[in-house]
């Protein structure tokens, strides 16, 4: 075969190609005729599906507001509803404890005591931990136990998993700790 004749086989047959993938490709776009927002398909909000979610779990509705203390009353039944499910109430939450983080200023001579479950992290001044035992406090970030009296590093999330320890201000120092909690907590 001569090649004047192998370039325009070559360039028919990409021509044919490309022709070929444009008529697919035009049907492809039209096969997807529902569009969103109709009843066949429609669109939603996260509200939504979270109402959804708890009209399935027994909750009843929430209304966003963030904190869930007061609306969170537990079961104090048998524990035999009658669903098959098992009981789908949640546990009550500590008083004043919310999903929402709360930015705390703990002065020089005060102790910030987390309640069980409570979480913390030290965004400025230099903090030690407060316990009263031989346990202390959870150190997610680096994955170790601080126990009464070592420092607590800044910008580590600490958790506390009983009541009674919490943090202060390291002796010596005046300046306060700036600390972002989540959970239960107190100021002494």
């Amino acid at each position: 075969m001569k090649p004047y004749m192998k370039v325009s086989l070559a360039a028919f047959a990409i021509g044919v190609g490309v022709w070929v993938g444009s008529v697919y490709s035009n049907t492809a776009i039209g096969a997807g005729t529902s569009q969103p927002g109709t009843a066949d398909d429609p669109v939603v909000t996260k509200s939504y599906v979270d109402q959804q979610i708890q009209k399935a779990l027994g909750g009843g509705t929430n209304t966003g507001s963030g904190n869930t203390s007061g609306s969170n009353s537990g079961s104090t039944g048998n524990g035999n509803s009658g669903s098959t499910g098992g009981d789908t109430s949640l546990p009550p939450l500590v008083s004043g404890a919310s999903d929402a983080v709360e930015i705390v200023t703990v002065k020089p001579g005060q102790q910030l005591i987390g309640a069980s479950g409570a979480e913390f992290i030290v965004r400025s001044g230099k903090a030690v931990i407060v316990s009263e035992g031989t346990n202390g406090v959870a150190d997610l970030t680096d994955g170790v136990d601080l126990t009464n009296g070592q420092t607590a590093p800044t910008n580590h999330l600490l958790s506390f998993p009983r009541d009674g320890r919490g943090i202060t201000v390291l002796d010596g120092n005046k300046y306060s700790l700036t600390v972002m909690v989540r959970g239960g907590y107190s100021l002494k």
